[in-house]
């Protein structure tokens, strides 16, 4: 890890953030994941944050991502959260309509905070591995 620098500070800030789909509906399927990431990129290079990993289970979704100071990790969701769900939304029309309150996200959320030196690797092999035991198949009311 490096430390980063901005106009008036230098700083190594790491955040662990989880947070469901609205419902805990079981939508991160493989297509949307992928895409979900391909905006990701676009959010990092556009706006104040550095995703470093991003994992998905098919109802949540895990960031390790970085950030200057000045920024609240609430700020840091709200962004990803906003920026996710309007373009998901738009590629994928009939997800909007498997969540009957017209958001894609879950207003909560968890963070925490990633040393350098105790727990860093740990929680990146965890974020990186996400999705990779199957769960069980969500049931569908008909």
């Amino acid at each position: 890890m490096t430390v980063s620098k901005a106009y008036h500070c230098a700083y190594t800030i790491h955040y662990h953030i989880v947070f469901p789909v609205k419902y805990h509906k079981a939508l991160l399927n493989e297509e949307v994941t992928k895409y979900i990431k391909e905006i990701a990129q676009e959010i990092e290079s556009r706006y104040f944050m550095e995703l470093e990993k991003i994992g998905c289970d098919t109802n949540h979704i895990h960031l390790l991502c970085g950030a200057d100071p000045k920024y609240a990790p609430g700020a840091l969701v709200r962004v990803f959260k906003s920026v996710t769900a309007k373009k998901v939304f738009k590629q994928f029309p009939t997800i909007k309509k498997e969540l009957w309150g017209g958001e894609f996200w879950s207003d909560g959320y968890y963070v925490a905070t990633v040393g350098e030196a105790g727990n860093w690797k740990v929680v990146e092999a965890y974020v990186q591995n996400q999705g990779t035991t199957p769960e069980t198949v969500q049931l569908r009311l008909l």
